[in-house]
């Protein structure tokens, strides 16, 4: 996770995020009440024994979505790191080797495979934004959009291995949804999705690619998915023990069947980021780049 220190609106991302919305706080004020909303998340994390590696950002260059590095890069479980290609040019200046050192001295990087040469095609694929995996089973779901470049993501899966599910979505007012993680979450044993976003032609065939999975399906709607419902994470503590982590806002959204649902799968964690989620246009999910590489031996955990 990237702890912010110029959090800020972004207008270049704001162009095909309708998630974001610009208000009329100082620069400053944002970003402190961004900081404190992380901190708080961070803690929340530590407190069930979740293990959050931190990395300050950096003030120069200014990179204002910092706080969203799942878009980015990816780690992978036979030692590779993934560079992605970003719609936003300042986006681009995210990928700062600092954040790599970081990594580097707690997990063991076997290969680089490095995508970012599409950006100068205008081709796009931004990291678990873009695409959900389900690692388990090998799958890979995405929804066509300007930041997810159907080819690019093909060439991922054959690369990694996955099976791809591609298919068109849609918000309530029929604009393309930016980024795949915002619509669905994929689980061990469950999936959280928007099936109203997604078109009709193409509803069926995932439905039954979850099925054929295993997945419990548990779904959402337009509403709860502009309220970050679809972004959730699933993640384990230092124990192997499994919870579903959220924003708070996506929580209360939530009815009381579907929390009843999801809590007897996993505990959920909930975190405030509403300051996060209005500035940034993300929220839980994107702000955590799960590292599935492995560790150092030679490293002394924190």
């Amino acid at each position: 996770m990237i702890r912010p220190v110029q959090f800020a609106y972004n207008a270049q991302t704001a162009v095909n995020n309708v998630f974001q919305r610009q208000g009329i706080e100082d620069t400053v004020v944002v970003q402190d009440s961004a900081v404190r909303e992380f901190d708080a998340f961070v803690a929340k994390l530590r407190d069930n024994d979740i293990d959050v590696l931190v990395v300050p950002d950096t003030p120069m260059p200014h990179t204002p979505d910092s706080i969203f590095p799942n878009n980015w890069i990816s780690f992978h479980h036979d030692g590779s790191v993934v560079l992605y290609p970003m719609f936003a040019a300042n986006r681009r200046l995210e990928r700062k080797q600092s954040v790599l050192h970081a990594i580097e001295r707690v997990f063991l990087i076997h290969r680089r495979i490095d995508y970012t040469k599409h950006e100068a095609e205008g081709k796009f694929l931004e990291g678990t934004g873009s695409f959900v995996l389900d690692r388990k089973n090998g799958i890979a779901y995405a929804c066509r959009s300007p930041r997810t470049d159907e080819s690019l993501f093909l060439e991922f899966c054959r690369q990694f291995n996955f099976k791809p599910v591609v298919f068109d979505a849609v918000d309530e007012k029929g604009r393309a949804i930016y980024h795949t993680n915002v619509l669905m979450c994929i689980a061990d044993s469950y999936a959280v999705i928007n099936l109203e976003s997604i078109v009709e032609s193409d509803r069926l065939s995932v439905m039954k690619t979850l099925n054929e999975s295993g997945k419990s399906i548990i779904a959402i709607n337009q509403a709860q998915m502009i309220d970050f419902a679809g972004n959730m994470l699933q993640v384990e503590n230092k124990q192997g023990k499994s919870f579903l982590v959220m924003s708070s806002r996506a929580f209360h959204s939530l009815q009381l069947a579907q929390v009843r649902k999801l809590e007897s799968f996993d505990p959920i964690i909930h975190s405030p980021l509403d300051t996060i989620e209005q500035y940034g246009g993300g929220s839980a999910r994107c702000m955590m780049a799960e590292v599935y590489l492995p560790v150092n031996s030679n490293d002394q955990q924190q």
